[in-house]
């Protein structure tokens, strides 16, 4: 029987109503392919099968566009964390305007994060829609719906995010249906948006299953703990500090994750889906998508290991506290032995590399192919929720319970604890030099309302009132006829 397709166009995509399969990473995203059924034959076929739509979700997890180039460029270089890197004549096509902010609609990364996102979200609603033809009576449907909604709700909060308002698809759209295709063309608001997300993953909080409740075999799939964490993290964005609060109180204490001893472990493979790893993207897979490709290469050490972008900045640098191993474990300097071993060229263009992004072809898995290693992602750690706790006791006015989480972060590194005069800077300063480097510190800015004053200050053209959000891609525009309106400024 041949597959069935439906192709039905989305600004930008032409995406596959069908069964969507691809090779996955790691034992729990291996797929037995059976692309000759239609979604509804292979239901009928076997009893995995609404999971392993489901676990094809996750492969948009590991795409260039997804989480390497254009999402470096985007949510890295784009801060006064990174510099552009490189070679001054390797532009990366768009990421020296990303650096110095004269890019536009027509830039190239914004498509691609456009793209990658919403090919994302009709994947997700693929499989939800082939979920929804589950017995009731099974006791895995709701769990399996959870993660898919988890993972929808976060391909919406990179869109939301970059772009503000965008079209919101939530179901497989019929071509013949005239709202389907009016919703898939025309943005909704980021209020929306927000909706969206949060009762994405107010479903999954209800319906998934704690770390510990999870088989190894089921390493990396979306928790409980790692729902309830992304959710406080949307609340924070919204200033909604009594749900962050309360959420970020749960996750620590549901006694399902603790802070590893040792800061540098986390970025190594010995290091990852630790006690304190609440979400990962996992890298480590078979081939055609055995890895997360070019992420450590694009961001290795120009003309060593790698081309050299996203170079920690001067700025960041200077930022860390005497004796904060945190600064060491995040920058890779000209002439420095690294952990393995390996001598770091002194005549490198660049005065600093992204450590986080570095793996080892020594003393870590390597088969010869450094592009596609199989160095996880890390979306969401511990650290971050005890900082969201942080942030949210103190704009509730619980100055204590602030300084307890803020201090546990600190204590980890073997810092003196703070005290609580300026206690919001203290905790805004904590998660820069915690979380550097791990694509948060733009996006951090914008909601604390302070871009504009940090990123002028560290030589970038931010305009107020127009780079809060990105242009939408002017290609996106076009596919859509106009009815995409473009973001002010733009």
């Amino acid at each position: 029987m041949n597959k069935r397709i439906l192709n039905i166009l989305i600004p930008g995509l032409l995406i596959s109503s069908g069964f969507l399969h691809t090779s996955c990473q790691d034992d729990f995203l291996e797929i037995d392919s059976q692309v000759n059924q239609t979604p509804e034959d292979y239901f009928s076929a076997s009893d995995n099968a609404a999971s392993e739509l489901a676990t094809s979700v996750y492969s948009n997890l590991q795409s260039w566009d997804e989480h390497v180039f254009p999402w470096i460029g985007v949510s890295s270089i784009t801060s006064d964390d990174a510099d552009k890197g490189s070679d001054p004549g390797d532009t990366g096509t768009d990421k020296h305007e990303l650096d110095n902010f004269t890019f536009s609609a027509s830039s190239i990364s914004f498509d691609g994060i456009w793209a990658a996102n919403y090919s994302g979200i009709m994947s997700a609603n693929k499989a939800l829609d082939v979920v929804a033809k589950m017995d009731d009576s099974n006791d895995s449907k709701k769990r399996i719906e959870g993660e898919v909604k988890f993972l929808r709700a976060y391909f919406y909060w990179n869109l939301v995010r970059c772009f503000g308002g965008v079209p919101k698809i939530d179901k497989v759209p019929d071509p013949l249906n005239a709202d389907d295709l009016t919703n898939a063309r025309t943005r909704a608001t980021k209020e929306a948006i927000y909706e969206l997300i949060i009762a994405d993953l107010q479903f999954g909080i209800e319906n998934l299953k704690e770390r510990s409740q999870m088989n190894s075999a089921d390493l990396g799939r979306a928790t409980k703990g790692a729902a309830k964490t992304f959710l406080a993290k949307v609340y924070m964005y919204q200033k909604n500090w009594k749900e962050a609060l309360r959420l970020s109180n749960e996750v620590i204490l549901s006694n399902e994750y603790a802070l590893t001893n040792d800061y540098a472990m986390i970025w190594r493979e010995a290091g990852e889906n630790n006690q304190e790893s609440i979400f990962e993207v996992q890298a480590k897979g078979e081939k055609p998508h055995k890895g997360i490709g070019g992420y450590s290469e694009v961001q290795g050490v120009r003309g060593q290991l790698g081309w050299g972008f996203n170079s920690p900045s001067e700025d960041l640098e200077n930022s860390y506290e005497a004796g904060d191993p945190r600064k060491d474990a995040t920058i890779i300097y000209p002439g420095e032995t690294l952990w393995d071993g390996v001598v770091i060229n002194n005549e490198t263009p660049n005065p600093r590399y992204n450590e986080k992004a570095y793996f080892s072809k020594t003393k870590e898995t390597y088969d010869g192919n450094a592009w596609e290693s199989n160095k996880n992602i890390r979306i969401f750690r511990y650290a971050e929720v005890l900082l969201i706790n942080a942030e949210a006791a103190n704009e509730l006015g619980q100055n204590g319970t602030a300084l307890t989480s803020l201090n546990e972060v600190r204590s980890r590194v073997g810092l003196d604890n703070a005290t609580a005069d300026n206690l919001k800077a203290k905790i805004w300063h904590e998660r820069r030099v915690e979380l550097a480097m791990e694509h948060d510190r733009f996006f951090d800015l914008v909601r604390q309302g302070r871009a504009g004053e940090v990123l002028r200050a560290h030589g970038k053209n931010f305009v107020d009132g127009k780079h809060e959000v990105f242009p939408i891609p002017q290609r996106q525009i076009e596919l859509s006829e106009g009815k995409l309106i473009q973001n002010s400024g733009y």
